[in-house]
């Protein structure tokens, strides 16, 4: 590598000698010189936002206003031309107590090297909770009946940190064989907003967990053959498995709740993944993988001595003892027998086996494996072909035609009454997909270059197995008990698909050039007369267009919009009430819901030279995104009609959800000499939204519970949010 830089050098100083003599020589050395060696620059600087951001600020860690923020920055680069040897450090956010980096790096190529990195990633809650709760945080906390007890209230910003460190190892043992070793090691804390489950309580789960990761692998390279294989581990531990919820005063609960959390967990697998070039047009590649994931933590309720005397503890096992072995084989092959027609073919493998035991874990102390267990098994197996040729013909086009076909089996979950075994939920064992794509593709020009591909994919399988489900101790549910022989499941039920891309570049000009895609799907699912719940139907659409203008060497603008849509269609079952105080059920009906996200992105930016020393930059961007919930229902049997007496009655929409942001980022640099520049930054945001899943659509906060029974916790959101950002920095440079 040294050998060749030196010649190529050589050489041009040469000819810079030979034409222009020793002064153009000397220069131009000087100027190579100066190309080859890299730049660091170091950043100090100070910033502020005028107002509290908490919704834009929740993951920068900038969310409270007035309030400064030391900006730091590094990215420093060395390079020892002689050994072929690079170090390097790059800080990002230093100075704020949010999320921020550090990493460091030795590296000898062809040899040695060493990386050691630093991340730490918070996320705030946008939402004020005021409460009552005591012990927030921890795994002892207490509910406050706001009826029955006067307790000190207080606000709660919930968030969580995560901080990673990881060391990677590369090392060369010899010609072709390198060793590569990563450790990453992470510890996750923080609170987050959570709740008993059986009422209307505020709680807050506190999280302390610990991840650990390794990678080791082998890599060799010749000529003919790549492979790489070796081992992949981690490990999960939740410190905190087990949270105790307690109550004050003589309410609707008054005995301890626990509420657990995922249990310690490991994985480890071995891979190997390779290619063999057969000859330079024909190569052949292989991916081999199998992993085991265990779950055998001990149930954290074990130890629990206070159990609330109308829930029994469970008789069964002390823990799961889960276990699931995934294996997954690919083969592939590319090829270009002839000169203008290439070929890629692939077949897949993947196995899932749920190995973990069917076990019961019954309540109010019946006997072990008597009633349903919580837990069955989940296994699948998944086969896909995929084959694929492109033919290339007048110098500038291409087209492809593919297939891929996707077979899977799958294990229907049983559940175990006694000694006989039950269908859960009504699945088929067998989902079939075929996809077919053809695309047309121009390239190699110098105007304009493009493509359009359409799709089509078709999801079928076996009849489903009716679920054997008996619910007839719940009097007055009519044909409730049917439901689940109703529903159509998301993953497998038979459907359409298909899908249209167009994407285009043109350059009309050198000094201008576009860039426009288009996206347009189609979904439509097969509803049978006895599978009638699910998705109907859905549609999706992707518009985007990028434009630059290179107005001079000194002035550059650039623009672009987006726009994106989905739709979706589907249909519940539900009952409604009879009316009375006891609500009880009364006839069934249908829900229909059709939902529609559609969002709007604009942004222009320009970057203006207007002195040797002052450059400028600007940058606006605008998003608009709308949400809507169109809900209509309608009654089932006769009864229905006289509680939804009219079309108007069948209405159940809620409002729409609206979230805007516009961004104006304004930046200038002065370079006070050739290794010192100074940067100031303005930054005007504002963000706005009418999401009423944390307030009333009066403005009025979301509280916990309407009655004395309650702890009456309530949350605050602000839905206007403006602020400014002014910061100044000091840059300098250096080799």
């Amino acid at each position: 590598m040294n050998m060749h830089k030196s010649f190529r050098l050589s050489a041009v100083a040469m000819a810079l000698y030979s034409a222009f003599g020793g002064t153009a020589w000397a220069q131009e050395m000087d100027e190579l010189d100066e190309l080859i060696k890299p730049e660091s620059k170091v950043s100090v600087g100070i910033g502020v936002w005028s107002k509290d951001r908490a919704q834009q600020g929740i993951y920068d860690g900038m969310r409270e206003g007035d309030k400064a923020f030391w900006l730091l920055d590094a990215d420093i680069v060395k390079r020892d031309e002689v050994t072929g040897t690079w170090m390097t450090l790059k800080t990002d956010s230093l100075g704020v107590d949010g999320s921020r980096s550090l990493q460091g790096e030795y590296l000898r190529q062809g040899d040695i090297g060493i990386k050691l990195e630093y991340n730490r990633i918070t996320r705030e809650s946008p939402q004020t909770f005021n409460t009552p709760l005591q012990g927030a945080g921890t795994t002892k906390q207490t509910v406050v009946n706001t009826g029955l007890d006067t307790a000190p209230r207080r606000d709660l910003t919930l968030g969580t940190l995560r901080e990673q460190t990881s060391l990677g190892l590369y090392k060369n043992l010899l010609p072709g064989l390198d060793l590569n070793i990563n450790y990453q090691h992470e510890e996750k804390t923080g609170t987050r907003a959570w709740s008993p489950g059986h009422s209307v309580h505020f709680v807050t789960e506190p999280v302390d967990s610990t991840t650990r990761q390794i990678e080791t692998a082998l890599s060799y390279t010749t000529k003919k053959w790549q492979l790489r294989g070796g081992y992949n581990g981690s490990w999960y531990k939740n410190n905190n498995p087990l949270v105790r919820v307690g109550y004050t005063g003589a309410g609707s609960v008054t005995n301890p709740t626990y509420l657990s959390f995922p249990g310690d967990n490991e994985a480890h697998q071995f891979f190997l993944n390779g290619g063999y070039n057969f000859t330079p047009t024909t190569r052949a590649t292989l991916k081999l993988e199998y992993a085991r994931a265990i779950q055998d933590d001990s149930l954290p309720t074990n130890g629990v001595t206070d159990w609330p005397s109308e829930h029994q503890r469970a008789v069964g096992p002390d823990k799961l003892d889960g276990k699931v072995d995934t294996r997954l084989v690919h083969l592939g092959l590319t090829s270009r027998p002839f000169k203008n027609f290439s070929l890629n073919a692939s077949l897949r493998y993947h196995d899932v086996e749920d190995k973990t035991p069917i076990r019961t874990y019954s309540t109010a102390g019946a006997a072990y494996n008597a009633t349903s267990p919580d837990y069955v098994r989940n296994s699948y197996t998944t086969v896909t072909s995929k084959l694929e040729g492109t033919y290339r013909f007048a110098k500038v086009y291409s087209f492809t035609a593919g297939v891929e076909d996707k077979r899977q089996d799958r294990d229907r979950p049983l559940r175990v009454t006694g000694a006989e075994k039950e269908i859960v939920v009504p699945l088929r064992s067998q989902v079939d997909e075929t996809t077919g794509r053809l695309e047309l593709r121009r390239s190699l020009s110098d105007v304009a270059n493009g493509r359009i591909s359409y799709l089509h994919s078709r999801r079928s399988g076996n009849r489903y197995k009716r679920a054997l489900w008996d619910h007839s101790d719940d009097v007055g549910l009519g044909g409730l008990q049917d439901i689940r022989n109703l529903t159509n499941p998301l993953h497998m039920a038979g459907r359409d698909r298909d899908r249209l891309r167009l994407s285009v570049d043109w350059s009309p000009s050198e000094a201008l050039s576009f860039q426009f895609s288009a996206e347009e799907g189609r979904d439509d699912y097969d509803n049978q007369a006895t599978m009638t719940h699910g998705l109907d139907k859905g549609t999706n659409r992707l518009y985007s267009i990028d434009a630059v203008y290179t107005v001079s060497d000194e002035l550059k603008l650039t623009a672009w919009y987006s726009y994106d849509q989905n739709k979706a269609e589907q249909s519940h079952y539900r009952t409604h009430t009879t009316g009375g105080s006891g609500g009880g059920f009364g006839d069934p009906a249908v829900k229909y819901t059709d939902l529609q996200d559609t969002g709007n992105s604009l942004g222009l930016g320009l970057r203006w030279e207007f002195t040797s020393r002052l450059n400028f930059g600007a940058d606006l961007e605008w998003f608009r995104s709308v949400s809507k919930y169109g809900q209509d229902v309608s009654p089932l049997a006769a009864g229905g009609v006289a509680v939804f007496p009219t079309q108007a009655n069948l209405s159940l929409g809620v409002p729409d959800i609206e979230n805007k942001l516009l961004r104006l980022s304004l930046f200038s640099t002065y370079a006070i000499d050739k290794s010192a520049d100074v940067r100031f930054d303005f930054i005007h945001e504002r963000w706005k939204t009418d999401d009423w899943t944390w307030q009333f659509a009066d403005g009025s906060p979301f509280v916990y519970g309407a009655n004395a029974n309650v702890d009456g916790t309530t949350v605050y959101t602000k839905p206007k949010q403006v602020s400014n950002f002014f910061s100044v920095r000091y840059i300098y440079k250096f080799q």
